[in-house]
């Protein structure tokens, strides 16, 4: 899904290095100049249904109205979906949520092993440092990305939350401007730089008195966002109805 994209092309370019992987379908949006194009023996079409026909697994990484539409088609079918989808409202979660009671779906904002890695080690963090640690977290991305912050930021947010028995939503500050005032606490800064074409960078700052934790992980290209959603992929397959995370793919939880 997605499949003239950026991160359509890394993923084309990571099933044609697997063995044990094969390309069925590609799927692009209505009146893309790409459409009717064939890419490793099949032809880029704008009809979900005929893009999964064959398939065990989707891997979606487009637009929100584009995702949903495509994965009402995959509940139809049966097929199990990959969803790297950003910048989803509510109700389209909450859509997703419900498709899930009919397919097995592994939605992430960051298909990365390396960033699952550090939102786990973030929440460890915030939870042996405890609330006298602020907490702030800084995404820089390439200047094409649509939302702010990023999917990843906020699931980093998330994280601190969790950690501290705090509600996301209310905790994270996603922007300061103005006379605002000291430093609310418990609040979580969430900031989104944008330029260039940079992949996409997080750092997390627990800041205390006289000393800091800094933890970073920083994207030089997609091709591990590909290889995550693969490896996501080839776990799903066989899985039973419903909606997972990187961290049931990797055994974090």
């Amino acid at each position: 899904m997605g499949a003239l994209g950026r991160m359509g092309e890394c993923l084309r370019a990571a099933v044609a290095a697997a063995p044990d992987v094969e390309l069925v379908g590609a799927l692009e949006a209505s009146g893309h100049p790409g459409l009717g194009r064939e890419l490793d023996g099949v032809v880029v079409t704008d009809d979900p249904k005929r893009s999964l026909g064959g398939a065990d697994v989707a891997i979606d990484f487009s637009t929100p109205d584009s995702t949903l539409r495509a994965l009402r088609a995959a509940a139809d079918l049966g097929v199990a979906y990959v969803c790297g989808t950003t910048g989803l409202s509510d109700a389209q979660r909450a859509e997703i949520e419900r498709l899930s009671a009919r397919i097995p779906i592994v939605a992430t904002p960051n298909f990365s092993v390396a960033v699952n890695a550090l939102v786990h080690l973030v929440g460890e963090a915030a939870r042996l440092l405890g609330p006298d640690f602020d907490a702030e977290i800084v995404e820089l991305h390439h200047a094409a990305k649509r939302d702010a912050p990023s999917g990843t930021a906020l699931r980093l947010a998330a994280a601190v939350a969790a950690a501290r028995g705090q509600d996301p939503g209310s905790a994270a500050v996603p922007a300061r401007q103005g006379d605002i005032g000291p430093r609310r606490p418990g609040s979580i800064g969430v900031m989104a730089l944008r330029g260039g074409d940079n992949p996409g960078e997080h750092t997390v700052l627990l800041v205390g008195r006289g000393e800091r934790l800094e933890l970073a992980h920083r994207a030089a290209t997609r091709d591990h966002f590909a290889a995550g959603a693969l490896r996501a992929a080839r776990w799903l397959r066989g899985r039973p109805p419903g909606l997972y995370g990187m961290e049931s793919v990797l055994g974090l939880g």
